[in-house]
């Protein structure tokens, strides 16, 4: 990898079996693929609820050249998430499973893209949980708060930078975000180009 492993933790106790856990899996993803220039794992556990217990979530974020992939395994997708090792030993394994598949998809793909995809937030309901952002490419993406990273739907305002993941397959509402990261600036600004 160009840049060191990130790893961030969220309501969850960050101990060396862990930390020692997800950089062997990020080894692992690294040797498998050449061009990861970085690598970002969330970990976060949600607060207890009586009915499912306390299920961890894990989001991997991947850059490989042109192309942002993301993992993100729900507190709520299987009983089993309630041991944080299974959860992140699911969530690198989907990983592999998007690397193999991005693999194959860039053998005969030569167009290369400057970084990953950014924009702006140009419209947010706070009571209804989304927004728009019109990407640097001039799309239009909706988004859903859970989509924002860290919990920070509500810290948005419209005209904010952010970096975006856009989902493979269009919803019926249009291109949607997987993944949405507040930054600071934009590299490119889409309105600013005459």
């Amino acid at each position: 990898m160009e840049t060191p492993l990130e790893v961030a933790f969220r309501h969850v106790e960050p101990t060396e079996e862990i930390k020692d856990l997800i950089r062997e899996k990020a080894d692992q993803l690294d040797g498998m693929y050449d061009g990861i220039t970085s690598c970002h794992v969330y970990v976060q556990a949600p607060h207890k609820s009586r009915k499912s217990g306390n299920l961890y979530e894990v989001t991997i974020e991947v850059r490989i050249p042109g192309k942002e992939l993301v993992v993100r395994r729900h507190q709520d997708d299987k009983a089993e998430r309630e041991h944080l090792k299974v959860a992140i030993r699911d969530a690198f394994s989907a990983m592999q499973r998007e690397l193999k598949s991005a693999s194959r998809k860039q053998q005969g793909d030569v167009k290369q893209h400057d970084g990953p995809l950014q924009g702006k937030v140009v419209e947010i309901h706070y009571d209804e949980g989304y927004g728009q952002i019109m990407a640097n490419d001039h799309r239009l993406i909706y988004f859903h708060k859970n989509s924002v990273l860290n919990d920070a739907f509500a810290d948005l305002k419209p005209g904010a930078p952010v970096e975006l993941v856009v989902q493979n397959d269009e919803s019926a509402i249009g291109p949607q975000a997987s993944t949405v990261r507040p930054i600071g600036a934009m590299q490119y600004d889409p309105g600013s180009e005459t």
